[in-house]
Parts: C-alpha cells; sequence; structure tokens
C-alpha cells in the first residue's frame, strides 16, 4: 500500500479542483510513492501530531487545514508549522491537507454538519458551478511534461491530469508562399486535460506560448456543474420544526461546544425549521442564507458587526472554528476504510481545540 493508495481514496470525495483559488489543498511533505505503514487524521498539523504518527508507526497524516499555508522561507525550526516539517522530514511522514476541497466536497463539512443535527440537506449556499474550467491541451510528445508542469503551477493536480496518446493533421505550405498548400501528414501527439480554477483561464494563452513544445491546439471550457450538493455552506430543513432552544442544545451536543454565541433570543420557543450552515469562518455566506430562506445561521469565527448588522433578520448561532470542523477526521475515516476496510487509520487523540473556556 502507498500513500498515494490513501491520498486518492481522499480525493474520490474531494477533488483537489474544489478548492478555493487562495487555498493550498494537496501534498504538503513528503511522497505520495512511500510505502504507507499506517494513517494518522486530524484537524491541525502540529508538531505533537507528528509525534503522535510516528509513535503509531503511521507514515501518512490527512489534515483539514493545511500545514503549509503561507510561503516558507526558511526550515529553522523557530515556528510550529517549521518544526512540524522538519519532523514530519526527519521521520519520512507524508503530509496531505484537503481544506477547502472537502468543504466544497458532496458530503463535505457543512453537508455533515447539518446530518449531525438531524436535519435534512436541500442544497449548498455558495455552487461549484462556473468556478472551475476543463483545459486540453494536445502537443507533441516530447513537450508533454513541460505542458503537464505548467497545468500543476496553474493549479491543476499533477496526479489528476489526464494524459492519452493520439493522432493530429498537420498541414503543409511552401516556404516562399504560405498561403501555397502543399499537403497535410497525421503525426503522434498527446493529449493532456486537466480541472483548473476559473480564475487563472486569463494567464493560460500566455503561459502556453511561453514553451517551448509544439501546441497543436488548446481548448478552455467552463466545468460545469448541476449538482446542488457541491459547494460551500449548506441549505438543510427540519422536519419537523424544533424551537430555538432545542437547536442550541443540539449544537451543543453534536459538536461538544460548551457555550454558543447568538443574537438576542426573545422567544426560545420560536419553531426553526430553515437552517444554513457552513464549518469554519463562514460569515460572508449570512446573506446567502437568510436570501435562501434560513431563519438561523451556523458557523464560526462570525464578526461582531455581523451580529449587529443581522440580529434583526436571522438568528446567527456560533461556534468554535474547531468544534465546526473536527468532524472531519470521521468524514476521511470513512472515505478511507470504506476503500481500505482493513487498514491502519487513526483519529489523533492528542489534538484539542487550542482556545478554552473559563
Amino acid at each position: 500500500m502507498l500513500n498515494g493508495h490513501i491520498i486518492e481514496a481522499v480525493e474520490a470525495l474531494a477533488h483537489p479542483a474544489y478548492q478555493e483559488s487562495w487555498d493550498n489543498t494537496g501534498l504538503q511533505v513528503g511522497s505520495r510513492r512511500a510505502e504507507c505503514t499506517g494513517v494518522l487524521l486530524c484537524v491541525d498539523v502540529t508538531p505533537a501530531i507528528v509525534e503522535e504518527a510516528h509513535s503509531r508507526g503511521c507514515s501518512l497524516i490527512i489534515s483539514h487545514h493545511p500545514l503549509i499555508f503561507k510561503g516558507l522561507k526558511r526550515l529553522s525550526g523557530n515556528t510550529p508549522v517549521e518544526e512540524a516539517v522538519m519532523a514530519a522530514i526527519r521521520y519520512g511522514i507524508t503530509v496531505y491537507s484537503s481544506h477547502t476541497a472537502l468543504d466544497s466536497a458532496r458530503g463535505g463539512v457543512s453537508y455533515t454538519m447539518a446530518g449531525m443535527l438531524g436535519a435534512e440537506f436541500r442544497h449548498v449556499l455558495a455552487p461549484l458551478a462556473d468556478r472551475l474550467i476543463c483545459l486540453s491541451v494536445t502537443t507533441d510528445p516530447a513537450g508533454a511534461e513541460a505542458v503537464r508542469m505548467t497545468m500543476t503551477e496553474l493549479g491543476a493536480d499533477e496526479q489528476l491530469t489526464r494524459q492519452e496518446s493520439c493522432r493530429v493533421t498537420v498541414h503543409s505550405f511552401t516556404a516562399a508562399d504560405e498561403d501555397a498548400f502543399t499537403g497535410h501528414d497525421e503525426i503522434d501527439a498527446v493529449k493532456l486535460t486537466a480541472t483548473l480554477p476559473a480564475g487563472c483561464a486569463a494567464a493560460i494563452p500566455s503561459r502556453l506560448s511561453e514553451l517551448n513544445s509544439r501546441i497543436y491546439d488548446y481548448r478552455i471550457t467552463p466545468l460545469r456543474q448541476s449538482d446542488p450538493s457541491l459547494g460551500l455552506g449548506a441549505y438543510a430543513v427540519f422536519e419537523p420544526a424544533i424551537t430555538v432552544a432545542e437547536l442550541i442544545n443540539r449544537i451543543k451536543q453534536a459538536f461538544g461546544s460548551p457555550v454558543v454565541r447568538t443574537t438576542r433570543i426573545d422567544d426560545p420557543g420560536r419553531p426553526i425549521r430553515r437552517l444554513g450552515l457552513c464549518g469554519g469562518s463562514g460569515g460572508e455566506f449570512i446573506g446567502t442564507a437568510l436570501r435562501s430562506g434560513a431563519e438561523a445561521y451556523l458557523s464560526s469565527d462570525i464578526r461582531y458587526h455581523d451580529f449587529v448588522d443581522w440580529q434583526n433578520d436571522i438568528l446567527l448561532l456560533d461556534i468554535g472554528h474547531f468544534e465546526s470542523e473536527s468532524c472531519t477526521k470521521q468524514i476521511f475515516y470513512n472515505a478511507i476504510t470504506e476503500k481500505f476496510p482493513n487498514f491502519a487509520v487513526y483519529k489523533s487523540e492528542l489534538e484539542s481545540n487550542p482556545i478554552k473556556y473559563q
């Protein structure tokens, strides 16, 4: 069993192309081709998590949050991130992070949060449609690797870029008169296809023109997604409706949160049927949830001014960032064990919320 086999099981659920343009989903440290001796699942990769993986004999860590988010200029061990990277390299441990790819996946974070509360998922708040493009490039075989590298630099996942042999027709003209057609030949070529964030489309023509590879053809097409379960956030429904007080109690129990920050509650017995949710920092989707018909919205890191601005329009419910995303370990566990039921997969026992409630 290789690390790549385990990673493929995660990516089958959360395709790296689902990530936001600012994110760093994917391989953080190590190699897909290394032998996998066990997997440790966590939300955040810290030096303690790397030590836990080593002590359990795990050669792979799957995390929600990226270990490397901002570029590292040095590896001196002066920060927890540097220390964790150095420890992973020292022990030969590979680290893979999913983050916003899992947030937008079918059956991802917000979808799971709704299920934990007993609400029925209906659709996402920010659909993935129109946020992805498909790029196909036909080139000579000698230039295929350069094209692949360019696709990777633009945001494609190297392991998921498809490559196939094909034949292309090349038309010939005389050197003296470029308009004088002299015939055509069929020659061997390679077609590479990748899924990319839509934001990189404008840069594709210039990036391809910079290559020494002979590009016979390239096409950029929108990757339309009609599936309403792909995207960020979730809109869910309680059948039957539950009261505000019951909702708060369910949130505390389901997510292990000792407190829930809320807008002013004048009537704890008021029924709530339509709920918006977003794991992690989801304050940006409050308005979207309200326009979808949500009567309450659950997320984390909601700003003070959001509570001020929306207090008369929707019931805001805020739990800790860690509490809202701790379910990712179970999501990873299910994805891996469904494909490899007898493999050694562990949820971190050392990890806890770095924020304490007094």
